[in-house]
């Protein structure tokens, strides 16, 4: 048997001298070298329930935050607060108070509410920047639109909102409905694109009879810079004093309507046109 397995088998006498190295200040590695105990885990036993030597303890850089959190926290802050005050993470700071006594309400659920609305105001308000800084980005993408472009986006605007004909229903005439001032500039746009004169365009204005009806009138015949003598009878639709409504206020102008006379030749040729658009996708490659 080597003298290190003999050591090992008198483990009270190693125990007794390690204990004594340690008291004397040793650290586990001079104690280990003294004694010639390699293993580590009969080393940590002989030693087991003496402190180490303060000059072996690893200073804790969060010793000081964790005081300093616990004596905000019994000054009465808040998580919140105590998180501005010393830039760590809640988790941190309610680990470390979780058993100090939850501080008072100081401000009155008027104030409270009060903050948290100014807060929330501000989220929406860097919300709003990112959708107009999207939007922008998105706008300036388009460039400049080629007359082939407008013409296929004109026949697909047609489709999704004029007229169409129906087996049991013969409608082959252009009549483009729509509230959107912006739709109505791409139609009118693409009319003129076809060569369709303005003095083949009437129209009129469909609206609720509570707005105010003679504005819509005159803000749509400006838009399309017509006079208003020259606009069809207003179309009003009843109000039911069961529903509510949220089209309402001043930009309420409801919709304009714009019929194209003698159009029934090109209301075929949309049509075509569409079916062409709609049998071209299916030869597509699928890439933009």
């Amino acid at each position: 048997m080597t003298s290190t397995t003999s050591k090992y088998a008198d483990f009270e006498n190693l125990r007794e001298q390690a204990i004594a190295l340690r008291r004397e200040g040793l650290s586990l590695r001079q104690i280990r070298d003294r004694l010639a105990i390699h293993n580590n885990d009969i080393l940590n036993c002989l030693v087991k329930g003496e402190p180490p030597p303060e000059w072996t303890k690893r200073p804790r850089a969060k010793d000081d935050l964790r005081e300093r959190a616990r004596e905000l926290r019994a000054g009465g802050m808040t998580y919140d607060q105590i998180q501005v005050e010393l830039g760590c993470s809640k988790s941190s700071i309610s680990l470390w108070v979780r058993d100090l006594p939850k501080p008072e309400r100081q401000r009155t659920r008027e104030e409270a509410s009060a903050i948290a609305r100014k807060g929330w105001e501000a989220t929406l308000r860097v919300r709003e920047e990112e959708r107009t800084r999207t939007k922008q980005a998105a706008a300036a993408e388009v460039g400049i639109l080629s007359d082939r472009e407008l013409f296929l986006m004109g026949v697909g605007l047609y489709w999704a909102e004029g007229t169409k004909d129906k087996p049991h229903a013969r409608r082959e005439r252009v009549a483009f409905v729509n509230s959107d001032p912006g739709m109505i500039k791409v139609f009118l746009a693409w009319l003129d694109l076809l060569g369709v004169g303005r003095e083949r365009h009437t129209y009129h204005v469909m609206i609720h009879e509570t707005a105010d009806v003679t504005a819509a009138e005159r803000y749509w015949a400006d838009f399309v810079g017509a006079d208003v003598a020259r606009f069809g009878k207003t179309t009003l639709k009843r109000h039911n004093p069961r529903t509510v409504r949220n089209n309402v206020g001043d930009d309420y102008r409801g919709c304009l309507v714009i019929h194209v006379q003698k159009s029934a030749d090109l209301y075929r040729r949309i049509e075509g046109w569409w079916s062409g658009i709609h049998a071209a996708c299916g030869q597509s490659s699928g890439k933009v």
